[in-house]
């Protein structure tokens, strides 16, 4: 062999040597569960578009590790959901599960994950048994407990002066869980609570019941489509305009584009809203504006911290999340920027943070969006954790 050839070869194989290991590591595979159907598929939309926006800035890398990410639908059927985690796990073997937008959907999905030590990585629902008594030590919720942004708007009622209020939901675990998170601060009457079937579209029965009672305030819960519809048919009737209407997943950065003015007044509780002060926002905000041409929402924020999360904790491990003592504890120190500000998990690795008051209003161009009112709960840790034997 030329002596020439020798050299090229010997340099690139000293060149391959030097190589990173996560260079040569075939994918970390990452299942993503989300509704991709049905009513409900503009939530899990947002979810995957903030997740995976999180992936584009990195090259297509978490950590520095390439990963690979398998959506499924889960439909919002629990049993649709178990099957799917099945094949997530037996057939493509992978160590993380993501996304997860509905209560029930976890609550199938959750144990069945956390017995194989499959990891899950929480960006929407939070409900309160796994908040609690069922938590685990493979379960990472980055976004809330179902009942804390509830919680804020009880506690803004009652400061607020109301002293009437009528609740709203779909009679579901998460439902019930919200819910009980506005009395949990609301300290004076709830005139009615009304639980009706999570796929319900039409609110006039329950509507007439509110305009007939007077209440000072109505608080209502209802994701995706059916909250739409409730909110065009509560200022049809006219109560928008006598009644403040507060709320929990019923205005956001999804529903807004089709409720524009039908919206304006709504009250929100959220962990974040697009004009959260931190430069991490400003720059998520952008970045997702610029990539899918419409304004973010939670479901999309809290699925993008998601994707900073791992991508923290996979660099902790270079790579190896096989070694899940180790990884656990890098998902455990959350050392990453979140864009709602200060972020930590408690014992029961549900998020320690700020919670919001935002309101429907226009901005000064004109626009229609989520505006900060205030931030009446600082450092809230969810009413749950002490059933938490995690230490």
């Amino acid at each position: 062999m030329p002596m020439k050839t020798l050299k090229a070869a010997a340099l690139a194989f000293v060149a391959a040597c030097l190589l990173p290991a996560a260079a040569a590591q075939p994918p970390i595979k990452i299942g993503f569960l989300g509704e991709f159907s049905g009513p409900q598929a503009g939530l899990g939309q947002d979810m995957y578009d903030g997740f995976m926006l999180g992936i584009k800035q990195g090259g297509g890398r978490l950590g520095g590790v390439p990963v690979e990410v398998l959506r499924e639908d889960t439909q919002l059927k629990p049993d649709v959901a178990v099957q799917v985690t099945r094949k997530l796990i037996e057939r493509e073997k992978v160590p993380i599960i993501a996304g997860i937008t509905f209560s029930n959907i976890m609550m199938s999905v959750q144990p069945l994950a956390t017995r194989r030590e499959v990891f899950v990585i929480g960006t929407n629902a939070g409900p309160s048994p796994i908040a609690g008594e069922k938590c685990s030590p493979y379960q990472f919720v980055v976004s809330r407990q179902g009942d804390q942004q509830a919680e804020v708007l009880g506690k803004y009622a009652t400061q607020k002066g109301y002293r009437r209020v009528m609740l709203l939901a779909p009679n579901y675990q998460a439902g019930k869980d919200v819910l009980a998170g506005f009395r949990r601060y609301f300290k004076n009457e709830v005139v009615d609570e009304i639980y009706t079937p999570l796929d319900q579209f039409d609110f006039s029965a329950e509507l007439a019941r509110v305009s007939a009672q007077k209440p000072d305030a109505v608080f209502a819960f209802y994701p995706g489509s059916p909250g739409v519809n409730f909110v065009r048919q509560y200022r049809q009737l006219g109560l928008a305009d006598s009644t403040p209407l507060m709320s929990v997943a019923v205005v956001d950065g999804v529903s807004l584009p089709a409720l524009r003015e039908a919206a304006l007044g709504v009250l929100l509780g959220s962990t974040w809203g697009p004009d959260l002060a931190t430069e991490a926002n400003r720059k998520f905000v952008a970045a997702f504006e610029a990539a899918y041409g419409r304004t973010p929402s939670e479901y999309a924020a809290t699925s993008y911290d998601a994707a900073r999360l791992l991508d923290s904790a996979i660099g902790v491990v270079k790579g190896n999340v096989a070694d899940k003592p180790a990884f656990m504890a890098a998902l455990k120190a959350a050392r990453f920027e979140s864009i709602r500000g200060d972020f930590k998990f408690g014992h029961n690795h549900f998020p320690i943070q700020d919670l919001h008051v935002f309101q429907v209003a226009r901005d000064e161009k004109g626009r229609i969006g989520l505006k900060t009112v205030e931030t009446p709960m600082k450092a809230a840790q969810d009413a749950y954790h002490s059933g938490c034997t995690m230490r």
